[in-house]
């Protein structure tokens, strides 16, 4: 097994060397959207954190040359969308060319079916009193729900459709990606490759951390002790996954899982099982951080307090052990 990995390893570190050659060489060419659009493939494969800095620098070449955009809606929502993802500074002005005399979305849009997904995925990146993004939603909304049972794009719309992209959860993004991705003419098989080989790697990674909280979770023993609280252990795993799914995260992720999963034991002692007093000393006891408070706590509230008191002392541990403030030496 290890050597698999050493393997797998070794050959994603040769195909970062050749996508970041396809992105320098994307940059230096003379065609905005074809670069937009390698970057917009390698966020949603998944791949967006390998190529954090070259897609920044990429980003930040096109605003420094003022490279003059095409005036097609496709270009002109990938540039949005990708520069305020990244944190530049860019005016919804840019959609102004794609309106008419009365201020409203040119209608003939709406036959650019991939232009609408775009514009509808620009659209919620919109900030406060931007009216035109309100108004750009709304539009290709409508214009989406229209061609929605157009067979060659109707995954895409409805994927659209269905939730925002940056809504989603970049782990399920990228699985649902690789595949839509595969079946373009375009595909670069390169790109494919790094991407499927990355996924798999970071599977193997998250079913080492889920396997880890797992066992600290047998350990606690807390489900089977009280049997009318949640065991929701995987779920909670997931929202972590959500929060912080870079590989190297793999801590964090651990640490988000076990308190989602203790905060919601402890969730339906207060909601299910304990009276009203209980509640009350059980809160006194938390905010008091106080071991000793435990002696005024019935038994299946002892051990609630335990989990949560030996969990949280070990994160602060850590914590510190990691800041360099606990020190081993005498």
């Amino acid at each position: 097994m290890a050597e698999v990995y050493v393997l797998r390893r070794m050959r994603a570190n040769i195909l970062k060397d050749e996508v970041t050659h396809i992105l320098d060489h994307a940059r230096d060419a003379s065609s905005p959207f074809a670069l937009l659009v390698l970057i917009d493939d390698i966020q949603r494969l998944g791949l967006g954190y390998i190529f954090e800095k070259k897609i920044r620098i990429a980003l930040g070449f096109l605003i420094e040359k003022n490279l003059k955009m095409e005036e097609s809606l496709e270009t002109t929502t990938l540039y949005f969308r990708l520069l305020r993802q990244h944190g530049f500074k860019v005016s919804q002005d840019v959609f102004s060319i794609f309106r008419d005399r009365q201020n409203s979305f040119k209608e003939s849009l709406g036959q650019d079916v991939k232009g609408m997904v775009r514009l509808f995925e620009a659209s919620y990146l919109g900030l406060e009193g931007e009216d035109i993004l309100d108004e750009a939603n709304a539009f290709a909304r409508r214009h989406l729900l229209d061609v929605k049972g157009n067979a060659d794009l109707a995954e895409l719309v409805t994927h659209a459709l269905d939730l925002p992209l940056h809504h989603r959860i970049t782990r399920l993004e990228a699985r649902w990606y690789i595949d839509a991705y595969s079946r373009r003419k375009d595909v670069n098989s390169t790109l494919l490759e790094l991407a499927k080989l990355d996924y798999n790697m970071i599977q193997a990674t998250y079913q080492k951390d889920l396997m880890e909280t797992s066992r600290w979770w047998k350990k606690l023993d807390i489900v089977m002790n009280l049997p009318f609280s949640r065991d929701r252990l995987a779920e909670s795993f997931l929202w972590s996954v959500g929060m912080t799914d870079e590989p190297q995260y793999s801590y964090c992720r651990q640490v988000i899982t076990k308190v989602i999963a203790l905060v919601t034991i402890i969730d339906d002692v207060y909601d299910v099982y304990a009276t009203y007093d209980e509640a009350k000393l059980f809160t006194d006891a938390v905010e008091r951080w106080d071991i000793n408070a435990v002696e005024q706590l019935p038994d299946y509230m002892k051990l609630c307090f335990f989990a949560l008191y030996n969990t949280v002392n070990e994160f602060a541990y850590n914590a510190l052990r990691s800041m360099g403030l606990i020190s081993f030496h005498t």
